[in-house]
């Protein structure tokens, strides 16, 4: 896996968080203040194992690591329709 795939890969791992985030507030009063947040894809194991490096990396920095468990999120392909004007 290429850093560029994992970067990409996180940042549908995050946009999906960040929709859940706005669906759920609520879900923020569980993660600590200057916390980092490392995403841990369920069904993408080399994912999963590149982004728990972060993990450990973070570990011993001071402020909390809080793992976001989840699955990948589908794409999605939107239909476009052209209407007469």
């Amino acid at each position: 896996m290429t850093a560029d795939e994992v970067v990409r890969r996180n940042l549908d791992l995050h946009a999906e968080w960040m929709r859940y985030v706005f669906e759920n507030p609520s879900v923020l009063e569980q993660i600590p203040a200057e916390a980092t947040l490392v995403f841990v894809p369920d069904d993408a194991p080399e994912l999963a194992a590149e982004n728990m490096k972060a993990v450990e990396s973070a570990r011993g920095s001071g402020f909390p690591v809080v793992i976001i468990r989840m699955k990948t999120p589908t794409p999605q392909v939107p239909q476009i329709e052209v209407v007469a004007a």
